[in-house]
């Protein structure tokens, strides 16, 4: 009997912030969704605030310079 042999990449490869949410995508097809409440930084934000962000790490973490945010992926893997 076959079994699935999935291999976990913490890595992001995109973001999208919704008025309550911030979702990331991960290099293996995962999707993780936070509450904004959990940054009030981001939740404060503009939406032209929230939506210059930039990778660091190459995708272990998001960084929003305008709020000065910085948020890894593996703290979010680890909170949900």
């Amino acid at each position: 009997m076959p079994i699935l042999a999935a291999k976990f990449d913490p890595t992001a490869t995109d973001v999208r912030l919704d008025s309550d949410l911030l979702h990331i995508v991960m290099a293996d097809g995962r999707e993780l969704s936070v509450p904004l409440e959990w940054f009030p930084r981001l939740r404060d934000a503009s939406p032209e605030q929230r939506a210059h962000w930039r990778f660091i790490g190459r995708g272990k973490g998001i960084h929003w310079p305008d709020v000065d945010e910085d948020i890894s992926v593996a703290s979010l893997l680890r909170l949900s």
